[in-house]
Formats: C-alpha cells, sequence, structure tokens
C-alpha cells in the first residue's frame, strides 16, 4: 500500500504538471457507499415539507462512523432512492479549495457531522490541519459508472489524501463536544451515583445537551435517566433512596423506590449548596438581589462593590418537603454561607466574609457554628486565609493557607524570613477552645478540599506536583495515606457514609480522556464506571507524552512533559510551542481543557509544558517563591528550560519556537518577550501587561495581589511594579506578538491588552489584539471557543510555519 507521503509526493507531482487550477480526481476506492433503507417510504424525500430534517436524520448512523466499511463506488449492487457516500478529507495545513461531485444531481453534505452549503454540484472548503470526514447524501443515482469526486485546490499546496487512516488525529470538534460528566454525589448507602451529563454536536451548536443519570452501583444499570439541562445540586436523603435537587429554580426530590417525582417548594432564584438537615428539611443558602444607588451613579461602598453580586446577601434558610414551608436560619447585613451540617441535624457550620483591608490578603473571614435548637452561637474565629470547615464527628477541621492560626500551617523547613503562599491548601484541627493544630505542615501537597468518610478517616483532594489525587487521613494515627486512583487529576469526588465507604470520583490523565471510576475502600479494588475513550475517542491515535525535567540555578528540579505529533520521526524538523502558566497553580495533565496540548500536536506541533517556580503541590518552599516575585524567578526557569530543551532535542527546530500562555501566563508571555528572543512568536491571552493598573482595576486585582505582591504596593515597591510591568520594557520586545482578550474580561481587565498594543505599535513592532465580544477572562461557548483556537493556532502557523493562508482567511485585510 502506498504511505500516505507518498500519494502526496504523487499529488505533488501531478499538480506541478497540471497547474493549481487543475482537478484531481478523489481515488473511487476511497469512497465508501452504503444504501440507505427508508422502508416503505410513501413519500419521497424531495417532495416532503420538512426536506432537510428528513435528510439530516437519514445520516445520522455514519456521522460518527470512522470506520472503513461500506460499498466501494465500483461495487454498488442495491438499488434505493438514496445513499450515503463518505470519504476521509486528510490534510497536513491549513487547505483550500474546490470538491466537486460529478455525476450526482441532488446532494447534501456534512463535514464533520455539520451541514454545509452545495451550490452546483461544488463544495467550497476551508479546513485546517487535521483528519475531517465528509458525508454526502445523494439521491436518485441512476447511474454509477460516472460517479466521482474531483478536487482543484486553490494554490499548489492545498492537497488533500482521502485515504483511510487506522487512526484519526485528534481534532479540536472532539476535544469540545464529547460528553463530560459532573456533579457527582453517592447516596448514603453507597448503593446509587447520580451525576450531570453534558455534550455538545453540530446539531445543538452553543448549547450543550445534559441529561440527568442516576446508576445502581450493586447492580450495574442505569436506574434512570432524563434529560433536563438545569438539573443541578444534588442531595441525597440521609437514610432513604431518594435524591433532591434544582430544576427550572424549583427544588424536586426523586424517590429511587418508585421514580415518583415531587416538587417541593415554589421558584426559588438564587438557590445554591443544597443539602439535608434531617429526614424532612433540606438547608441551603438563597441569595437576595442587592439594590442600585440609582440609575444614574454608584457610589462605591468597598473594593469588592465592583462585583456584580456583593451586594447580593445570602442567608441560610430551611425547607420542610412534606409542608413546603420555609424558615430563615440567618440573618445579616452581610451574606452567610453553609459550610457544613451536623449528622445529628442540630448544628450547623458558617463563615462570614468581612470588608477589612488592615492587613493582606486584605479580607477577613468569621468562622463559626450555629445551633439550630437553642440558637447559641460559637465563633471559630476570625480569619484571613479560609477555604473550608467540615464536622468529623464531634470535630472540626479546616482548610486555610499555611498561615491560617498566626502560622500554624507553616512548614518547619521554611525559613522564617519567607513570606507563604496562602494558595498552598493545608489541613487543622480547629478546638472549640480556640486551639489550631497544623496537621499537614510537611506534607508537600497542597490540599484543595476535604471531608468526612464514615470510618472517621479524611478524604482529601490535593495537587500533587502536576496532577490533582486524592489522599486519606487517619485522625487517630496523624498519617496521610494514597488512594489508588488510576486518574492523573482528579476532578470531582463522592464518598458514602457507611463506616465502609465507596468512593466514586471523576477525571482524566494527560494521553486519557475523562472516565468515572469506584473505589470499595475495604476491598481496595478499583472498577471503571465510564470511559469516554470508548465511546469518543477509540478511533483516534492519542501519541504518548514523555517527562522531561532539568535543575534550575537553585537546585531545583523542574519538571515538564513533552506532547510529540502523530507519525512523529526524529529525524525531521519540527517547530515547537511552549506552554506555561506561573500563577502559583500547575498546568495539570488532564487531557483537554482551554488550551488541549493533545490537539496542538495532532495539528504538527512539538508541545512543552513546563512547571516553574511558585507552583503549589511540590511542597512549600518552592510555592513561597511566587510570593513578591511577579515572574522573577518563573521567568528564569522558563528561559532556562527552553534553552536546555532544544538542545536536547534537535528535532526541534529552534527557530521556530512559539511561546503562550494566559492570565498570570499571559503576563510571562509578554515578559519573556522583553527578555529573551529565543521564541519567534508570542500568544498572550488575558494577560497583565502593568502590575499596578490590575491591581487597581482588576475585580480580584487586589486580593490576588495580597499574596502574589504581600506587603507591596506601587508606594513602597516600585521597583516591583515597575520593574516587573511589560509594558515598561515593551522597546525590547523584536518577534511577533499576538494579544487576545474578551472585552468583557472582569479578571484582568481588557486595557491590560490594550496597554500593551498602544506600546507596541507605536513602537513599530508586528503585534495583532483581537477581543473577543461579550467575553470575560475564559472564552465561553461551543462557536467562540473554536474560533479563539482557530485564531491563536493559525497565528503560530503563519510565524513558525511559514504559512499565513489560515489566519489572512479568518481576518483578510481590509481594502
Amino acid at each position: 500500500m502506498m504511505k500516505r507521503s507518498q500519494l502526496h509526493v504523487v499529488a505533488a507531482a501531478l499538480v506541478a504538471v497540471l497547474g493549481s487550477s487543475a482537478a484531481l480526481a478523489v481515488d473511487k476506492g476511497h469512497i465508501r457507499v452504503h444504501a440507505v433503507d427508508q422502508g416503505n417510504s410513501l413519500i419521497t424525500i424531495q417532495d416532503s415539507q420538512q426536506q432537510d430534517s428528513v435528510r439530516d436524520s437519514l445520516v445520522q448512523p455514519w456521522l460518527n462512523d470512522f470506520s472503513d466499511g461500506g460499498y466501494t463506488l465500483t461495487a454498488v449492487g442495491s438499488e434505493a432512492p438514496a445513499y450515503v457516500l463518505r470519504v476521509p478529507l486528510r490534510v497536513d495545513r491549513f487547505t483550500q479549495g474546490t470538491l466537486e461531485f460529478n455525476e450526482l444531481e441532488q446532494v447534501t453534505a456534512y463535514l464533520n457531522g455539520k451541514r454545509v452549503n452545495v451550490s452546483g454540484g461544488k463544495l467550497e472548503l476551508n479546513i485546517q490541519t487535521g483528519d475531517h470526514k465528509l458525508v454526502v447524501l445523494a439521491e436518485n443515482v441512476s447511474d454509477w459508472s460516472g460517479v466521482d469526486f474531483s478536487w482543484s485546490g486553490k494554490a499548489d499546496h492545498d492537497l488533500i489524501d482521502s485515504s483511510w487512516p487506522e487512526q484519526w488525529r485528534l481534532s479540536q470538534q472532539q476535544m469540545f463536544d464529547a460528553t463530560t460528566v459532573n456533579s457527582l454525589e453517592l447516596s448514603a448507602d453507597g448503593r446509587f451515583l447520580v451525576w450531570r451529563e453534558s455534550g455538545y454536536s453540530p446539531a445543538t451548536g452553543n448549547t450543550a445537551e445534559r441529561n440527568l443519570v442516576i446508576r445502581d452501583l450493586n447492580e450495574g444499570r442505569i436506574a434512570f435517566r432524563v434529560t433536563d439541562p438545569s438539573a443541578s445540586q444534588f442531595a441525597w436523603h440521609p437514610h432513604e433512596h431518594s435524591v433532591a435537587y434544582v430544576s427550572g429554580q424549583r427544588i424536586q426530590v426523586l424517590s429511587l423506590e418508585d421514580l415518583s417525582l415531587r416538587t417541593v417548594s415554589d421558584e426559588l432564584t438564587g438557590v445554591n449548596g443544597l443539602r439535608w438537615l434531617n429526614d424532612t428539611q433540606l438547608v441551603f443558602n438563597w441569595s437576595k438581589t442587592g439594590e442600585k444607588d440609582n440609575e444614574l451613579s454608584k457610589r462605591y461602598q468597598a473594593l469588592e462593590d465592583r462585583w456584580s453580586a456583593f451586594r447580593n446577601n445570602s442567608q441560610v434558610f430551611a425547607l420542610n418537603t412534606e409542608t413546603k414551608a420555609l424558615r430563615q436560619l440567618t440573618s445579616a447585613a452581610n451574606s452567610i454561607g453553609l459550610l457544613d451540617v451536623h449528622e445529628s441535624g442540630e448544628r450547623i457550620l458558617l463563615s462570614q466574609r468581612q470588608v477589612d483591608y488592615a492587613a493582606p490578603p486584605h479580607f477577613i473571614v468569621d468562622v463559626f457554628e450555629l445551633n439550630l435548637n437553642t440558637g447559641e452561637r460559637h465563633d471559630f474565629g476570625s480569619h484571613r486565609t479560609f477555604n473550608s470547615a467540615f464536622y468529623v464527628n464531634n470535630d472540626v477541621y479546616m482548610v486555610a493557607g499555611p498561615e491560617f492560626g498566626d502560622g500554624a500551617g507553616r512548614d518547619p523547613r521554611l525559613p522564617e524570613d519567607k513570606l507563604s503562599n496562602n494558595y498552598d491548601g493545608q489541613l487543622y484541627q480547629v478546638g472549640r477552645d480556640g486551639s489550631i493544630r497544623g496537621l499537614s505542615r510537611s506534607f508537600d501537597p497542597a490540599i484543595n478540599g476535604a471531608m468526612a468518610l464514615g470510618n472517621g478517616d479524611i478524604l482529601l483532594r490535593v495537587t500533587e506536583r502536576d496532577g490533582t489525587q486524592l489522599y486519606r487521613y487517619n485522625p487517630q494515627r496523624e498519617r496521610f495515606m494514597g488512594v489508588s486512583s488510576d486518574i492523573e487529576v482528579v476532578e470531582q469526588v463522592a464518598a458514602s457514609t457507611g463506616p465502609l465507604p465507596r468512593i466514586v470520583f471523576s477525571g482524566s490523565s494527560v494521553t486519557a480522556p475523562q472516565k468515572v471510576v469506584q473505589l470499595d475502600v475495604a476491598e481496595g479494588r478499583l472498577q471503571t464506571l465510564w470511559d469516554s475513550k470508548e465511546k469518543y475517542f477509540g478511533h483516534n491515535v492519542i501519541v504518548p507524552v514523555e517527562p522531561w525535567n532539568f535543575t534550575n540555578k537553585h537546585g531545583d528540579t523542574i519538571e515538564g512533559r513533552v506532547y510529540y505529533p502523530p507519525n512523529f520521526d526524529a529525524n525531521n524538523s519540527y517547530p515547537a510551542l511552549v506552554y506555561y502558566y506561573g500563577g502559583t497553580t500547575p498546568v495539570q495533565r488532564g487531557f483537554t481543557g482551554r488550551y488541549p496540548f493533545n490537539q496542538w500536536a495532532a495539528q504538527g506541533y512539538v508541545v512543552y509544558v513546563l512547571q516553574p517556580t511558585g507552583a503549589i503541590g511540590y511542597g512549600q518552599h518552592f510555592s513561597a517563591r511566587h510570593v513578591n516575585a511577579w515572574g522573577e524567578y518563573t521567568a528564569e526557569d522558563i528561559i532556562q528550560g527552553t534553552n536546555e530543551f532544544l538542545a536536547a532535542h534537535s528535532f526541534v527546530d529552534a527557530d521556530r519556537v512559539g511561546h503562550l500562555g494566559a492570565s498570570y501566563g499571559g503576563f510571562m508571555t509578554m515578559l519573556l518577550a522583553t527578555m529573551t528572543d529565543i521564541y519567534a512568536a508570542s500568544m498572550s491571552h488575558a494577560g497583565i501587561s502593568a502590575i499596578t493598573s490590575y491591581w487597581g482595576q482588576g475585580w480580584w486585582g487586589f486580593l490576588y495581589s495580597g499574596e502574589a505582591s504581600k506587603n507591596s504596593f506601587p508606594w513602597n515597591n516600585r521597583d516591583l511594579y515597575v520593574g516587573q510591568s511589560p509594558v515598561y520594557r515593551a522597546d525590547k520586545v523584536t518577534n511577533p506578538m499576538l494579544l487576545i482578550h474578551g472585552d468583557a474580561d472582569t479578571n484582568v481587565p481588557p486595557g491590560e491588552s490594550h496597554n500593551m498594543y498602544t506600546a507596541l505599535k507605536l513602537l513599530g513592532r508586528d503585534v495583532e489584539l483581537v477581543e473577543y465580544m461579550g467575553q470575560d477572562h475564559h472564552i465561553l461557548g461551543r462557536d467562540a471557543r473554536f474560533h479563539w483556537w482557530d485564531t491563536y493556532m493559525a497565528f503560530f502557523d503563519k510565524h513558525l510555519k511559514d504559512q499565513p493562508e489560515w489566519w489572512n482567511h479568518l481576518y483578510p485585510e481590509r481594502d
């Protein structure tokens, strides 16, 4: 069989002979044909008053069929009113041209599952690097002898390969559309598991299809499934097989005994944190929208008043599910949040955030317990770092940063003059006498969340290096124990309340899509309950990812990993992309996300991801270097890492290396571009160009700076606020830069990109600014996400592959 590279050589030779405008026939042997069985249809497709819908329905079985099964054009033997024809369109660069359907009169075409316009038997194509699938519905074909497809490329390099791949390259559409599972909750006895499925398709567009699913884990079956886009906040009854949840802003209770569904409340807008208080009552937070000053002006009440929800007031309420009676449990000028419910149903843990700028990070949280029988309040202190609190039997535990309780969580190995990083979560036991005991001071993983298990242990979800793992903490033995998970990044976890708990968790790994796994603690046995790879990625090539680490000048091991393109050949030369964050959390080993590294590699790039100094998950000494640095250590690591990576990987073209990051990573991109010319192109998404303006104008700027710039301000540390701000060094930028921002970004205001754009434009540098309308800090929505991905990948294709056509297609020059 002719290799793919040979097919391109032959096609290129034909183009050289015939010229770029000549039509090249798609190999008939690659086209697969299927007769469409409409049964005893009385009305033809063309005569139907719903032609489009009928046609769309007929092709459904083949839109997700990636096999090469079916007849060839030369072997069509049956007669049918309609046929489905399938063929791959595989390209190694952005490709433009026209595909003509010869001797087919009525044609409806679908590219990657989406109906596309065919005019005069011709389909205009603009397709990015990858493997695309064309499905064609042909009607009333009487003579197959002359049927074929012909391709005319716009330019000599616009070639397609129609051979069937053994494995398909990952696509953007797959990475975004594939169904994911979230909102996991286990029944008290561990028998039933509820979750919510969310998935997209060309048919649903920007609206996800969401299903509520309940599995019977004992019998290994689906007990209940319903399409409900708004179902959320699942809470299992403490003793029965019934689950409460919010749907359509009303609270519902579903019984698994008879599948009866009761609506137990009127419409309650702004409900969250649903829990059972006892057998008949639910407890939750309920928010009331705050009032404006007037329609003409706003007098700010505090720095936090820039937050859209700051004036809202959320209090704790109870709902009797038998009578639908509501009662308010808390009342205050500031919101009070529900943290946990004691197993007796008589006490609840609460928190109240106060405006307080006396010390970093410029807020304070009161934590207290409320006895619902007596109304008695017991205070557990006011804290400047606080994440969560929960009961373990009658004891209270909290998760907060190392400085909690006057430094009760600081690692004893951390020098006294070193400020700790309060994003590095720690576990504490807090006594009723006000005593605070740090339990994880020498435990290097950062604790993100915790819950009590029925056997008295505490289940922890932690950032460990560049993954998220589960640990158990035994209070009696004061011992941390790793929980086997078979997943590198655990996204969610739920547990039963019995003495032999069952744990269910979901997540993904660097080369494995999301799955849901069950662990019975008593047996120590893992069982996969759901695996998206089987349904959505079984036909794909997923190239192994390799670790690549180096030692920085401080003696730290800086971890990284390398993604390779499909059909990688070390004898070839590849462009590379370097990605980092730097904003105190590591770039995790998840399969996909906003930055899909596996898919970048599928587009022909070697991808190097590294974890520079300052990230949590590597111990407090490592994370503490994030404080008052603003890129100082981080930039050193990224530059050193890139140089050593290039020296160690000769197949990467050192002249074709790009770098990119978002938020703090976008700040790092701008900063690095002023410090080195090793990167041929730069992309900053929602980056910070001037630390002072971010500190003063971003919704959370003063809070984040309370850690990142602890005790430093523009008036006492000019060297930090000015010296580390990229815009003040813009004249050092030499290579092309793409700045991307949502024009409604409240976290990092879009002015941060505008600052840098103005500076580079006035300096005559090669710079692009792309804003996404109505988008905040993250680009959300299916269409917007695809366009955003296309934008920065087209930018890199232009500057690292010398292929400007994709960028020019997206952003044509105006006359």
